[in-house]
């Protein structure tokens, strides 16, 4: 079926969302546009869907929450009967047509008869994670679409350990998802039936108190966090999302009481009226904060994104100004400041490990080195990190003590199996009363580590491929690179190449080993000088990235090599 014959289904459809048909007519011989949205079904993969709003198969819209929540409900009749009554957890961030998007999903589960519990307002991607272990929900759904510009919303499925649903199931789920032809013939159970029938619940302040005092435990030191919280200035926005409620609240059970919330975000709005990307890691996300910063002469700003799983930050300079750290950055000061910390407490584990993608910093495992603990890289995506927590859970091998991903997502306990920014949000605050007690910043910290362990730089470059041909211009791109082999980039050899879809490694002289990790399709080169180069194609954005991780004894030498090996890396793509 052409995309013409699927944009006039849509069109001639009698009971099409009112909303949608006002956007279809707006689009009306808009070609391009159209094709683009009726081309092919949103793809769906381990990390949900993800995409623009508007009518069509290939955007984010009830019809197509509907059909990725029949695929789930059908996959779970083929389970036990007591699935069905364990049910579904489900929550929403701030974003446009959440709630809705939410509410459908329970209607089409409810038709299948499986219970959900809906939370009856806005909550953090972390919280749900936390109310699937602990309802003991058979999956989750979260509607977000994290850090992404207004025009976005998306969908994620988590499973009943609280982390993104595993390969596996997903790629079942997928399978029922694809056999739905009919999006408008769906099923689905009016809530109000549901709520009368028990089949759906609404949930909210007893799960926020449960998970709150969960965040509690992230504190180490409770008598420096209560000496210096009520002195040290901090200014936290939620731009525009769902931290607030909870992450003032985590703070003050903290003893972090001498805070500053950015007025104009706290509002919670699908619009970010205040920013173009409610993004974390941008600087123009900051300005706001930097404003009120310099104003209250705060010592940390923190920024969480609308979900408030990811979390930014920037440090007070000498000079009185602000700067961003990396999300890489970010986790190495908090994972030193959580071993030292245990350290000196005496009850650092003697199987003390800690967990990182692989395009996440090697600077954190020369931290986790200096204190003897072993530092175990995974697959990109958190639920690489949950199954890890999981192993070592099971097996009693290691103890779990951080996780993070260059994107700025963390973990510091696990009972949430996702990143979460409200934990971070409290830690952070803790290692920023650290260097306050010393008389010291953040800034002043992360210039200690850099000065013991070595400068290290890292850089993220995504390369956006839309449209239609997108996806194929992205598969050539992965395939030049492994058919053309390169063996060095700006003047360093490779000394190491890992195919994780191949899952082999490879040595300069041709040597071949097999790697242990699941199969993904990413690209690993180690060179000469240690650096190290990652490609994969995002699994939630059209996008093609290169990671580059580098140091040196400088700044300006390690970010020279990164603007050396981004040159090289462009041009081999050309």
């Amino acid at each position: 079926m052409s995309w013409k014959d699927t944009y006039q289904i849509w069109k001639n459809e009698k009971n099409l969302d009112k909303d949608l048909m006002t956007q279809l007519k707006q689009l009306d011989g808009q070609n391009e546009q159209l094709e683009d949205a009726f081309y092919e079904p949103m793809s769906f993969g381990t990390a949900g869907m993800r995409g623009l709003l508007g009518p069509g198969i290939n955007r984010m819209n009830i019809y197509t929450v509907r059909q990725a929540t029949e695929g789930l409900a059908a996959f779970m009749d083929t389970l036990d009967s007591s699935v069905k009554e364990r049910g579904v957890a489900i929550a929403f961030d701030s974003r446009h047509y959440s709630v809705a998007f939410a509410h459908t999903a329970a209607e089409v589960l409810g038709a299948h008869g499986i219970k959900s519990f809906v939370f009856e307002s806005l909550r953090p991607t972390p919280e749900l994670s936390f109310t699937v272990r602990h309802l003991h929900t058979y999956a989750g759904i979260m509607i977000t679409a994290s850090h992404n510009p207004k025009e976005y919303n998306g969908y994620k499925i988590y499973g009943e350990n609280g982390g993104q649903m595993p390969p596996k199931e997903s790629d079942l789920i997928t399978s029922y998802i694809r056999k739905v032809e009919d999006v408008f013939a769906i099923k689905t159970v009016n809530e109000h039936e549901l709520l009368s029938a028990g089949i759906m619940k609404i949930v909210g302040d007893d799960l926020d108190q449960d998970y709150l005092s969960a965040v509690k435990t992230v504190t180490i030191n409770a008598d420096l966090a209560k000496s210096q919280g009520k002195d040290m200035k901090l200014v936290y926005t939620p731009l525009h999302g769902t931290g607030q409620m909870l992450g003032e609240k985590a703070l003050q059970n903290a003893g972090f009481t001498n805070y500053e919330i950015v007025p104009e975000q706290a509002i919670a709005d699908g619009d970010f009226p205040t920013i173009t990307k409610p993004n974390p890691e941008d600087a123009a996300a900051f300005d706001l904060a930097i404003k009120l910063g310099k104003k209250v002469n705060a010592d940390v700003l923190i920024a969480t994104d609308p979900d408030a799983d990811r979390l930014g930050t920037a440090v007070r300079l000498p000079n009185g100004e602000y700067q961003l750290l990396t999300g890489n950055q970010i986790a190495s000061i908090m994972l030193h400041y959580i071993l030292e910390a245990h350290k000196q407490a005496g009850d650092l584990p003697k199987n003390a490990a800690a967990v990182k993608s692989i395009v996440s910093t090697e600077f954190a495992t020369k931290i986790a080195a200096s204190y003897n603990v072993e530092m175990i890289s995974v697959l990109t995506g958190f639920k690489y990190i949950a199954e890890q927590i999981e192993h070592f859970e099971a097996t009693g091998e290691h103890t779990y003590m951080f996780g993070f991903e260059e994107s700025y997502g963390y973990l510091v306990k696990p009972f949430a199996h996702d990143k979460d920014a409200i934990q971070s949000l409290v830690l952070l605050a803790e290692v920023a009363a650290f260097y306050r007690s010393q008389g010291k910043t953040l800034y002043d910290g992360l210039q200690e580590l850099f000065a013991e362990f070595g400068y290290f730089s890292e850089k993220t470059i995504s390369n956006v491929y839309d449209g239609i041909n997108g996806a194929a211009e992205i598969t050539a791109l992965m395939k030049k690179f492994r058919e053309e082999a390169p063996t060095e980039f700006a003047g360093h050899k490779i000394v190491t190449t890992q195919d994780f879809s191949l899952q082999t490694e490879t040595d300069a002289k041709g040597n071949e080993k097999k790697m242990t990790l699941p199969t993904a399709n990413v690209l690993k080169y180690i060179l000469d000088d240690e650096t190290w180069i990652a490609i994969r194609p995002s699994g939630t954005e059209p996008k093609l990235k290169f990671y580059v991780g580098t140091s040196a004894d400088s700044k300006a030498a390690a970010d020279q090599k990164i603007n050396e090996f981004e040159t090289a890396l462009n041009n081999f793509s050309k």
